[in-house]
């Protein structure tokens, strides 16, 4: 069952780096121009970020293994089509089904991992794997995607999903058991899902405008305000709602909000350096995408041991620790990248790469394992969704700001047409905005995730009746 769910988790995490490898290729081959290809990775990134709260919470209510096959169908439907595009609009669309299907599948599937191992150390090692996983695949992308580019070409980046789409859901319905929650109103929140879905669409896409159009142009600020006020909106809704999408008594825990907040910092800072490095290699560096995925097969390494230390230790010396020695191995890596000049400095990147690598894995996984503790059977679906949501919404919001620190420190000194020098200069300031958000990280973590235990010493009088209404245990 967890390679069955660990192998769908992997290639939707899969798509979204080796995607980045392939952009010039597609560009060619479509013969476009300015700035329309980046809407590949846009859309999918609306369509993701804002659809996995409620998938999450579809998937309670619905039924996680129905749920999670009805993703993956369309996740190979979406995938056939956007190797078949004919045109960027296509493609686009395409893309846009992909993310939605990714959104559908991850929070089934990581509810269903929660559910079958009990919480503690057999959960912490099926977490070790989940983030492993996770690490290989944000990392593996930028090889495969570039080899499969150059040998097989484009198309089979998103064709690769159709083989292996076809085996999971060949071996689904022997592996998976149905669940739900059977302790609630079969009733779904409409009002809530209308105003969350549309605040995360709008902040996601608010973030990805910023690097062109500024943090301080009037159209941000007033997309960033409408966000606030469909927020808003749907917290007033959720409290008075009998079947609420997120259920507030869930968020009384310092430990789940701690293992959120440590998720949207540590997304900030994987996402923010991964770009970062991408757009170095290649413009400073020059090396070619091949090149640039061999040289992070290290950092892939490290970060599957980072995934797998972490949870073997997690449990003797606490999450905190564990999360807080991943964060300052991030910024490590970080500031290393910050002293490589332009031209180049081989014994610097491994060593950057290590670092990173191995902060990944350990800072992922303990967030992901604080985010889920103490979380009941029932609400699985909706925890999964929001600790998903966290990191997806830390990935653009890192790639965002990043991505503006490089242009403005490149163009304050190279001018119009930037010299290495320039990019390298803005560059590293890139690197460094990530070191910042390392360090905010290691404060999240030190700050609320002290306890070894999460909400199982805290649990409310709601809870309670929910633990004790809840369809049985599915552990082994």
């Amino acid at each position: 069952m967890l390679a069955l769910l660990g192998t769908a988790f992997f290639m939707t995490i899969l798509d979204g780096t080796s995607l980045l490898t392939a952009l010039p290729a597609i560009e060619r081959h479509l013969r476009l121009h300015g700035p329309g290809i980046q809407w590949t990775v846009t859309a999918y990134a609306l369509a993701f970020s804002g659809l996995l709260l409620l998938c999450g919470r579809a998937a309670d209510l619905l039924g996680r293994r129905r749920v999670f096959i009805a993703g993956m169908v369309l996740r190979v439907l979406a995938s056939l089509a956007c190797g078949l595009a004919p045109s960027i609009q296509t493609l686009v669309a395409a893309r846009a089904l992909q993310g939605v299907s990714a959104a559908i599948i991850a929070p089934a599937a990581l509810s269903m991992v929660m559910n079958t191992f009990p919480e503690g150390t057999e959960r912490n090692k099926a977490l070790g794997i989940w983030g492993g996983l996770g690490g290989f695949g944000a990392t593996a992308g930028l090889l495969l995607g570039g080899i499969i580019t150059d040998i097989l070409g484009w198309q089979w980046v998103f064709w690769i999903n159709v083989p292996v789409g076809t085996l999971v859901l060949v071996r689904a319905p022997a592996l998976l058991r149905e669940s739900r929650d059977r302790a609630r109103f079969r009733s779904f929140d409409i009002p809530g899902a209308l105003t969350i879905a549309p605040a995360l669409v709008l902040l996601v896409y608010v973030i990805t405008r910023v690097p062109t159009s500024g943090w301080a142009n009037g159209q941000t600020i007033g997309l960033l305000a409408a966000v606030a006020v469909l927020v808003w909106m749907f917290i007033l809704i959720e409290k008075r709602s009998v079947a609420p999408l997120v259920p507030f008594r869930a968020l009384r825990s310092r430990m789940l909000i701690g293992g959120n907040l440590l998720l949207l910092i540590a997304g900030m800072t994987v996402d923010g350096m991964l770009v970062t490095l991408t757009s170095f290699v290649q413009q400073v560096l020059g090396w070619s995408a091949a090149q640039f995925g061999l040289a992070t097969a290290m950092m892939t390494v490290t970060a599957v041991a980072g995934a797998l230390l972490s949870q073997r230790v997690v449990t003797r010396i606490g999450l905190g620790r564990v999360a807080a020695a991943g964060t300052v191995l991030l910024g490590s890596g970080c500031l290393l990248l910050t002293r490589i000049p332009a031209s180049g400095a081989m014994s610097l990147l491994p060593a950057a790469l290590f670092l990173f690598g191995a902060g990944m894995g350990a800072a992922t996984v303990c967030a992901q394992i604080a985010a889920l503790t103490g979380v009941t059977e029932n609400d699985s679906g909706m925890a999964a969704g929001l600790a998903d949501t966290s990191f997806a919404v830390g990935t653009a919001l890192g790639t965002a700001i990043c991505t503006s620190v490089a242009a403005a420190y490149t163009s304050a000194i190279g001018g119009p047409a930037p010299l290495p020098l320039a990019l390298t200069t803005g560059q590293h300031a890139a690197f460094g905005a990530a070191g910042v958000f390392a360090a905010l990280a290691l404060i999240a973590a030190l700050a609320l995730l002290r306890k070894r235990s999460g909400l199982s010493r805290n649990v409310s009088a709601d809870e309670s009746e929910s633990v004790s209404t809840r369809a049985p245990s599915t552990s082994p």
